[in-house]
């Protein structure tokens, strides 16, 4: 079959049963096969072709300019090149109104400083010394002019000397006047410097209480965090006990299941013992019953035999066969009966064994329960125990977590705290050195401010006697020694209260210059030493 199959494909085909299409019919086939529709295809490549073509002629006309749209180029073009001049010329207006409004600031500025260094104390205390050079060489040029005119009048009238007296009596008057409001500004000055150093004693004990506050805010703080770490540690010891007790707990109920698993197989034995007892008994009885009906039989046949014999022996030989007859259907009639017991017996001990059987099975399979229920219970039980420990593993983990916790955030916070600390101190150093800077820039500006003043008096010839009595280093018109830029009073502890005089003169410097030895070698020369 496989050489007939051979060659049966072998075979040419028959070119009479050849049919042969020309290229419309094959490609239109094709295209009914291949679902292809031509009259979209072809209004897909006209519509391609339209959209091609206009794009070519958008970009030809885009170039030319002369068409509406190249003149509404053209003229947005220059729109936005003239906005962007616009905009160049408001960006240099800005500039210079910037640069004007910052020049007219920075002289605002310094007009105020110039006004607020002219506001100081220092630099009120130097101009008040100026005005008194000023007075003072008034003063001088008033004495000055009343002697001359005494010198001058000497023999002008009463008239004229009365009118001079009048004058002089006036500007005595002035000058007591001008003395008083001095006085007054003096003491308005000394006012406002005890109203500072008030205002200074409230600010250090402000400071005091805030310092204080700070202390006892502290202090509290700190108790609370020992009182949170002893509420930690309560909580976690009664965490600790309500576990222990949980797990005690746990372990009475374990004894609990296990007496009540230990009572249920109690039961079920003595279930089983009783099941076993009750079948004895009841084979015992049935085994008595089957003796009891073999016995019963038993003595019915005897009885039968020995009727049968009596009558055979009473009887006459007419009644032999009746009394047969009698006998076989009797014989029968127990053979029937006989067999009826049989299957009664049979199906009693039948259903005995199927009922045994049933027994046996469902005790099986009470057991098999009871196995899987002990199975069950005891795996409950290990997972119960496993997913305990495993949560006082996590449990104990956790509190271990807990306490590395707390001890970074404790140690984070101690470094904070340090860092903090170290910053302040820093930051309180850079003020001093800030402070001391701009304390000694102030004090140059003042010296250099002063020196002028000084010297122009000086060349007016003023006393400036006040003048350098102002100069001197520290705010405060007092007699001692500076100190922190303040050159305090101090006075006498008794009922006058007054100021005690500087001890530091230029005799004293001289004094001590001559007992104190710099060089040792010139103090030994001094004293007369040659080794």
């Amino acid at each position: 079959s496989s050489a007939e199959e051979s060659s049966r494909t072998v075979q040419p085909p028959d070119l009479r049963q050849v049919t042969v299409l020309t290229k419309a019919d094959w490609m239109r086939i094709q295209d009914e096969l291949n679902q292809v529709n031509r009259d979209k295809e072809s209004k897909r490549e006209t519509v391609s072709k339209r959209e091609a073509l206009h794009l070519q002629s958008t970009e030809v006309v885009k170039l030319w300019s002369n068409t509406i749209a190249g003149q509404r180029q053209k003229k947005l073009e220059a729109k936005k090149i003239r906005e962007e001049i616009e905009e160049e010329k408001r960006k240099l207006i800005d500039k210079e109104e910037a640069r004007y409004q910052e020049q007219k600031r920075k002289e605002a500025i310094e007009k105020a400083k110039t006004q607020l260094y002219y506001q100081t104390d220092r630099v009120k205390g130097l101009h008040r010394a100026l005005l008194l050079t000023e007075v003072l060489k008034e003063r001088e040029a008033q004495i000055e002019l009343k002697q001359r005119i005494k010198s001058a009048f000497q023999d002008v009238d009463k008239e004229y000397l009365d009118m001079t007296k009048t004058r002089e009596e006036e500007a005595l008057k002035q000058e007591q006047e001008r003395a008083l409001q001095r006085k007054h500004e003096i003491k308005a000055v000394e006012e406002a410097l005890k109203t500072q150093m008030r205002k200074n004693e409230l600010a250090r004990e402000r400071e005091k209480i805030e310092n204080r506050k700070d202390g006892e805010e502290s202090q509290r703080l700190h108790e609370l965090y020992h009182w949170e770490q002893r509420m930690e540690e309560e909580r976690q010891a009664k965490q600790k006990k309500d576990l222990m007790q949980a797990h005690l707990e746990h372990l009475a109920n374990k004894d609990l299941i296990r007496a009540a698993d230990a009572q249920e197989q109690k039961a079920e034995e003595q279930q089983r013992k009783l099941f076993l007892s009750a079948k004895q008994k009841m084979m015992k009885l049935r085994k008595d019953k089957e003796i009891e009906l073999l016995r019963e039989a038993q003595m019915r046949r005897e009885r039968i035999i020995n009727k049968l014999t009596a009558s055979q022996m009473e009887q006459v030989t007419s009644e032999e066969q009746r009394i047969a007859k009698a006998v076989a259907e009797q014989d029968v009639k127990q053979a029937q009966q006989q067999w009826e017991e049989d299957q009664r017996r049979a199906a009693m001990l039948k259903s005995i064994a199927q009922h045994r059987e049933f027994m046996r099975q469902e005790k099986e399979q009470r057991d098999k329960m009871a196995k899987q229920n002990t199975r069950d219970s005891l795996q409950a039980k290990k997972e119960a125990d496993r997913i305990f420990s495993e949560k006082q593993q996590l449990k104990a983990q956790k509190v271990k977590e807990d306490g590395r916790k707390l001890q970074d955030f404790n140690v984070t916070q101690m470094a904070e705290r340090s860092s903090r600390q170290q910053q302040q101190r820093r930051e309180e150093q850079e003020f001093e050195a800030r402070n001391a800077e701009f304390i000694a820039e102030e004090e140059r500006q003042f010296q250099q401010y002063s020196q002028g003043v000084i010297d122009a008096a000086a060349e007016a010839q003023r006393n400036v006697f006040p003048l350098c009595k102002a100069v001197r280093e520290g705010i405060g018109g007092g007699l001692g020694p500076a100190s922190f830029g303040v050159r305090p009073s101090y006075l006498v502890q008794d009922q006058t209260g007054a100021q005690m005089p500087k001890c530091v003169s230029g005799a004293t410097q001289n004094i001590k210059k001559l007992h104190e030895a710099v060089d040792i070698q010139d103090a030994k020369r001094r004293l007369g030493f040659t080794w």
